[in-house]
């Protein structure tokens, strides 16, 4: 029979051996918990990187959406001013030289009313089919008369000043309208101010312009950049 020495000593080692087995299951089951962890915060860190990813794509596409919105609300904005407030219009011909020439681009607007003065663009049906751009002389009412020889329009028996004027003007051969002549009511005299080139009210093809058919008073060119002002004769 084992002596109680003996016993005690296997006792003691029994104890210990169980110590050593909790130990071990605790050392595993805190590698478990570690090893949970861990693979918890990987798929934290995965999702939070896709969520950070997913959230700038979507910030990206506003961000673009957003800038063609604008620009799309700004062409908007431009065709509705240029539909019902301003016009964009080229010039054809020498008619308006030096005031004007070929290939200008002006900016229109329409007006209530038109005075001596106005270059106006003229879309009332004519002898050439397409728009005319030329001065307001008279209006409804107003007499016209004009001096060949001495190159001077007269308006209610008074000589207006035309510093826009080319060159002294002839007869031409198609200007038949017979002078003095009144502007009927709700119509503009209007002629160009290359006075030997331009075809206008001075002529039956052309006659005194319904102010019903005037497109808009030309305001500034945009076309040749640097000479914006046409009103400016000096």
């Amino acid at each position: 029979m084992p002596s109680d020495i003996e016993k005690f000593v296997e006792a003691i080692e029994a104890e210990t051996t169980q110590e050593e087995a909790e130990s071990a299951e605790n050392t595993t089951e805190e590698a478990t918990a570690e090893s949970l962890v861990t693979e918890v915060d990987t798929e934290t860190t995965k999702t939070e990187k896709t969520t950070e990813t997913v959230d700038k794509k979507k910030q990206f596409h506003l961000n673009v959406y957003d800038f063609v919105s604008i620009i799309m609300a700004a062409f908007i904005i431009i065709a509705l001013v240029f539909t019902f407030a301003f016009r964009l219009v080229g010039v054809k011909g020498q008619s308006m030289e030096s005031t004007l020439f070929e290939n200008d681009w002006l900016i229109t607007m329409e007006q209530d009313e038109y005075t001596y003065g106005d270059i106006v663009v003229i879309t009332e049906p004519n002898y050439f089919n397409e728009p005319l751009i030329k001065r307001v002389i008279a209006t409804g009412g107003q007499i016209v008369d004009i001096d060949y020889g001495s190159s001077t329009v007269f308006v209610d028996g008074e000589p207006i000043d035309e510093p826009y004027t080319k060159e002294d003007f002839i007869l031409p051969s198609h200007d038949d309208v017979q002078f003095p002549y009144t502007v009927p009511e709700g119509e503009l005299f209007c002629m160009g101010d290359n006075r030997n080139h331009s075809t206008d009210s001075r002529s039956t093809l052309i006659g005194a312009v319904d102010e019903r058919y005037i497109l808009g008073r030309a305001m500034i060119r945009i076309l040749p950049l640097g000479d914006f002002d046409i009103y400016d004769y000096e």
